[in-house]
C-alpha cells in the first residue's frame, strides 16, 4: 500500500509536485520517485509485499509504462502464474508488478480479474496518456485535478489543495483514459445493480450459512498472508469478533486493538474476548472529557470526511491507529462493511423490498466516501493498512443474492452472521446488540459538543475544492420517511442558518452548561 503523486503536462511543476508527496508522508515508510521534464511520479511506499524488490513507481521492462499504485491485489499470485503460461516473466512476487503486466496481457479488461482493494495510475510515456482505476467499493482512494494544462493526481485531497484549482473523485468501480489537455474520461466497469444477476436468490438458511462462513474464512485467508504481525481491530461485536476468531486460525502472530472508556460495552466485551482466546489485547483507554478541539481538528485534516457522523468515528479512530503504529504493525483487519452487508436498514420495515434494495446500494456505493475513507486515512495517517474480509467481492455478491428476511430476524440483525456462526460465537458476542462505534466506545459524547465548528475547519483545510460539507444521511433519511430520493436530494443542500443555530446552542448546551454548573456550586449534591 501507498500513498500515489503524479503531475503530467509541459513544464511539470517539481515544487508543486514535492509539496504534494510531502503531504502523503505518514502513508508510507519510504518515498521513491521518477522524475522527467513533463512527468513527474512519486509513491509514499508502505513495504509489506516484496519489501524490497517492489518499488515504485514500477516500470515495464521496455521503460515505456510508468505505474504508481496503492493497494493489495489478493489473488496476485494466482495471476502471476497465469502471466507465465503466457509467456510474460515476471521480476519479482509483488503485486505491484502484476498490475501492471496484467494490463499489458489483457487491457483495461485486467481490472475485473483484481480480487482486492486497489487505485492505480499506468501512463505510457510515448504517447503521454494514462489510464486509472479505482476498486469496486472505494477502499482506496484517487482523485486529480487540471491546472495550466497539467494533470496532478493524488491518493487524498490534501496533496492536491496546493494546486488551488477544482479536485475531481476517481468514483469507485470506474476506470478509464485521459491526458493533460482533456483529464481523464472514465466509466464504470462495475455495476453494483447487477452483480449477482443470472444466480438464483439463496432462501435456504442453512445454505446461505454454509456459503457465508466458507466466504467470510476464504476473505480472512487471504488477507492474513503475510509474515507481518496482523492486527484486529476488535469493538467486540460481531463481525469483528468474528474477524479475529479466523485470524487466530490463520496466521501466527496475532494482536487485538480497542479504544474506549474503561466501562464501555467495546472495551467489557473485548477484554473478555480476548481472555477466553488467549489473544494478546491492546486497550486504549480514554474519556470522553479528553477529548479537546485540536483533536477534532486533526481529524478533520487527517480523515477529509464530509459528514459529522462519520467524523465522530474519525476522532476515535485516530489515538486507536497511533497505538497500532506505535507498536510496529502495519496491517490489521477490521469488521466494518458485515453491517452494510448483511444487516437490515433502519426504517427497512416502512418500505418496499424494491426501495430497501435501491437503498442498500445506495450505502454500499456511498461506503468510499463514509466509513472506508475513515479507515484509509485514518489508517495509512499512521502507516497502517486496514485490509476489509468483510467487503470481499464473493461476500458482496452473496449479500446481493440473500432476500431481507435472512438479514435481520427477532429485530437483530445481522441475523445470516449469528446464524452461521452459531456454534463458535460466545453467547455474550452472540446476544450483543449492535452498537456504532460512538456509543460502543462510549467516547461519542467528548466528539459531539464541537459539531458546530465542524464546517468552519473543513473550508479551512481547503477541502471544499473537492465538495463542501454534507448533511448527516441518516439523519435527512429518517426526516424524510426513508425516502432516499427526497433524502439524497435534501444531502445535496448546504446546510441552512438554522441548522448551525441548533449546532451552536448544541455547543453550548454540552460545554458552557457543565461549566456553569461547576462555577456556581448548583452540580454539588445538598
Amino acid at each position: 500500500m501507498s500513498g500515489i503523486v503524479l503531475v503530467l503536462g509541459p513544464g511539470a511543476d517539481r515544487r508543486t509536485f514535492h509539496r504534494m508527496l510531502a503531504e502523503l508522508t505518514p502513508r508510507g515508510d519510504l518515498a521513491e520517485t521518477r522524475l522527467g521534464p513533463d512527468l513527474l511520479a512519486g509513491v509514499q511506499r508502505l513495504r509489506i509485499v516484496d519489501r524490497e524488490r517492489a518499488v515504485q513507481p514500477w516500470c515495464s521492462a521496455d521503460g515505456r509504462w510508468l505505474l504508481c499504485y496503492n493497494g493489495e491485489i489478493y489473488n496476485h499470485r494466482e495471476l502471476a502464474t497465469e502471466l507465465l503460461r503466457l509467456g510474460r516473466p515476471l521480476r519479482t512476487d509483488s503485486d505491484t508488478e502484476v498490475v501492471l503486466e496484467a494490463f499489458l496481457a489483457w487491457g483495461p479488461e485486467a481490472v475485473t480479474r483484481l480480487r482486492g482493494e486497489f487505485a492505480f495510475a499506468l501512463v505510457d510515456t510515448a504517447t503521454g496518456r494514462l489510464y486509472l482505476a479505482r476498486d469496486p467499493l472505494g477502499a482506496r482512494p484517487l482523485y486529480w485535478s487540471r491546472h495550466l494544462r497539467r494533470l496532478h493526481l493524488a491518493s487524498e485531497v490534501k496533496a492536491l489543495v496546493p494546486v488551488g484549482a477544482a479536485i475531481s473523485e476517481l468514483p469507485p468501480g470506474h476506470h478509464g483514459w485521459g491526458d493533460a489537455a482533456t483529464g481523464p474520461q472514465v466509466v464504470s466497469y462495475l455495476d453494483l445493480a447487477r452483480v449477482g444477476a443470472g444466480q438464483p436468490p439463496l432462501r435456504d438458511p442453512a445454505e446461505a450459512a454454509e456459503l457465508v462462513r466458507a466466504a467470510v474464512r476464504d476473505s480472512v485467508r487471504v488477507r492474513t498472508d503475510t509474515d507481518l504481525t496482523v492486527g484486529v481491530l476488535l469493538s467486540g461485536g460481531l463481525a469483528s469478533t468474528l474477524a479475529l476468531l479466523h485470524v487466530r486460525q490463520s496466521h501466527h502472530d496475532c494482536v487485538a486493538f480497542t479504544i474506549g472508556t474503561p466501562d464501555s460495552e467495546d472495551v467489557k466485551c473485548a477484554r473478555r474476548l480476548a481472555a477466553d482466546l488467549g489473544v494478546h489485547h491492546e486497550v486504549i483507554e480514554a474519556q470522553p472529557r479528553d477529548i479537546r478541539l485540536d483533536d477534532i481538528r486533526a481529524a478533520i485534516r487527517i480523515s477529509e470526511l464530509t459528514e459529522y457522523a462519520d467524523l465522530i468515528d474519525a476522532v476515535i479512530s485516530v489515538p486507536l491507529f497511533r497505538r497500532v503504529r506505535d507498536l510496529g504493525v502495519r496491517v490489521v483487519l477490521t469488521g466494518d462493511g458485515a453491517d452494510d452487508l448483511f444487516g437490515r436498514h433502519p426504517g427497512a420495515e416502512q418500505v418496499g423490498p424494491d426501495a430497501v434494495g435501491r437503498l442498500f446500494r445506495h450505502r454500499i456505493r456511498n461506503l468510499g466516501r463514509t466509513g472506508l475513507q475513515r479507515l484509509d486515512r485514518t489508517g495509512f495517517g499512521h502507516g497502517v493498512e486496514a485490509r476489509l474480509p468483510f467487503l470481499d467481492p464473493a461476500l458482496v455478491e452473496l449479500a446481493l443474492r440473500l432476500p431481507a428476511d435472512l438479514k435481520t430476524r427477532d429485530g437483530r440483525r445481522p441475523s445470516i452472521l449469528r446464524h452461521a456462526y452459531a456454534d463458535l460465537l460466545p453467547e455474550y458476542v452472540r446476544d450483543r446488540p449492535r452498537q456504532p462505534m460512538a456509543s460502543g466506545s462510549g467516547l461519542g459524547d467528548g466528539v459531539r459538543p464541537y459539531r458546530a465548528l465542524f464546517a468552519r475547519q473543513y473550508r479551512a483545510f481547503g477541502y471544499e475544492l473537492l465538495e463542501p460539507v454534507r448533511r448527516d444521511f441518516d439523519t435527512l433519511l429518517v426526516r424524510c420517511g426513508h425516502d432516499l430520493d427526497r433524502a439524497v436530494a435534501r444531502g445535496a443542500a448546504p446546510p441552512d442558518v438554522f441548522e448551525h443555530a441548533r449546532d451552536l446552542a448544541g455547543m453550548a448546551r454540552w460545554k458552557v452548561g457543565p461549566a456553569l454548573r461547576r462555577l456556581t456550586g448548583s452540580d454539588r449534591r445538598n
